[in-house]
């Protein structure tokens, strides 16, 4: 037999594909341990129909080793349809093949390490107001408060919005859009799908309007809308108006999003764990910080960084990917015939206790040089994905949470009021259903 023949001879993943059209979406949508029963009945390998597709799960850093050698030949990225839809067809994140090589190769440019260098001090600007602010309420619900500060960040240093209404407005209408990702892609005016697209227009009409403006300036920024306005391919054509407007739709979506989900998760894991700010607090103290950053200083907080990587590690903002299976190929076995969705696992791969002890314990030290347990197997760690299409923006995201990690940390004191749940809803970002409420208070 040939191979081809051996592999349709393979029997497919067990499991469910669930009711016509719906498959098995709305309980992938709002059951939180959907991954987690699958699991336990089918193992690491398991078919399913999701957002109108026939899907198989792989978990595992094998699993994912596989499906990120094999970007381009077996598999290429896709998302949702509505995903698609509301990111749009010029945007990095649906682009494949040479055509994704190129703008992302673009797109780094902006996160290069002297990039990364030029937003310290705007990042510490803004988190130094947002944190003064909420000093004022005392008590409040931190999660929205986090959105904004987060898109501000986004919007100011990624694409230099100038005016605190502005992003407001921006931001607001955000919400909407991201509530329809990950959503059954019906449009009517009452569905998240439809009200999400509605976002979309809004959102692209204000793009517009600022890369109009950023066009008329005679100085050219370097910040990553900068970087894209002066891109110019091996014809030294520019971008389109069209693919810049999209492009910039993904960076104020990967730029607030997940980052918001990160320092949500941060700021609830550090209230439940006391010690580990009493442990970041002598951290700073030891290598005199007094409220001013550098990026050398930076480096030389290597607790801080066991602490985020902890963070990412126990609560990923992203779940897993998607991928859409362009030719057969056989995993573990089973088959993953061509035309089907591949979904690989970021939160199953880190709980996998071959990898990490107690999984569910929060606990910064496994990162410490002495155990550095992520590294026992390769792809075991990926809360920025992994392989030709991890996320562009992971250095931003890291130096978003050492900034704001270490003057929080510094500076404040907070704790969680009683009678929250704080029950994680992950669509499409891990947040704590009542939206964490604390206690906030400077430090005397």
């Amino acid at each position: 037999m040939t191979s081809n023949e051996t592999r349709r001879s393979l029997p497919l993943p067990p499991g469910k594909l669930g009711l016509p059209l719906v498959g098995e979406t709305v309980s992938f949508l709002r059951d939180r341990d959907f991954q987690k029963k699958r699991r336990e009945k089918y193992g690491t390998v398991y078919k399913t129909h999701l957002f109108g597709q026939p899907t198989v799960v792989l978990i595992g850093s094998e699993a994912n080793r596989f499906l990120f050698t094999h970007d381009n030949s077996y598999f290429t990225a896709t998302w949702p349809e509505s995903t698609r839809i509301l990111l749009g067809p010029q945007s990095l994140a649906i682009q494949s093949g040479n055509e994704h090589t190129t703008r992302r190769r673009l797109m780094a440019q902006a996160f290069l390490p002297k990039a990364i260098a030029g937003y310290l001090p705007g990042m510490e600007q803004l988190t130094h107001r947002y944190l003064k602010q909420w000093e004022t309420p005392r008590e409040m619900t931190w999660y929205p408060e986090l959105r904004t500060y987060m898109f501000d960040i986004a919007s100011t240093l990624l694409i230099g919005t100038e005016t605190g209404s502005e992003t407001a407005y921006l931001g607001q209408i955000f919400k909407t859009f991201c509530g329809g990702l990950f959503s059954i892609p019906i449009n009517l005016p009452w569905t998240q799908f439809g009200k999400a697209l509605r976002s979309r227009t809004l959102l692209l009409e204000k793009v517009e309007e600022l890369v109009r403006r950023r066009q008329q300036e005679t100085e050219p920024r370097t910040d990553a809308l900068g970087l894209l306005l002066a891109a110019k391919d091996e014809q030294g054509n520019g971008l389109t108006l069209d693919e810049i407007k999209d492009q910039v739709l993904l960076l104020l979506f990967a730029g607030h999003e997940t980052l918001t989900s990160s320092l949500s998760s941060f700021c609830l894991l550090l209230a439940q764990h006391p010690q580990v700010i009493t442990k970041l607090r002598e951290e700073q103290e030891q290598l005199g910080f007094t409220g001013s950053l550098t990026m050398e200083m930076l480096k030389e907080m290597t607790y801080l960084e066991q602490v985020i990587k902890e963070v990412l590690r126990l609560i990923p903002p992203v779940g897993g990917g998607f991928r859409r299976v362009v030719k057969s190929c056989e995993f573990s076995d089973y088959q993953i015939p061509e035309g089907w969705m591949a979904l690989y696992q970021i939160t199953q791969t880190h709980q996998d206790s071959s990898i990490y002890p107690n999984p569910k314990e929060f606990d910064p030290d496994r990162f410490s040089l002495d155990r550095t347990e992520e590294k026992q197997k390769a792809f075991g760690f990926i809360p920025f994905g992994g392989g030709a299409r991890e996320c562009v923006g992971k250095a931003f995201a890291m130096l978003v949470l050492r900034v704001f990690g270490t003057h929080l940390v510094h500076g404040y004191d907070w704790e969680l009021l009683p009678d929250q749940n704080l029950e994680l809803v992950t669509v499409p970002t891990p947040s704590p259903r009542d939206g964490l409420r604390v206690k906030f208070s400077r430090r005397g």
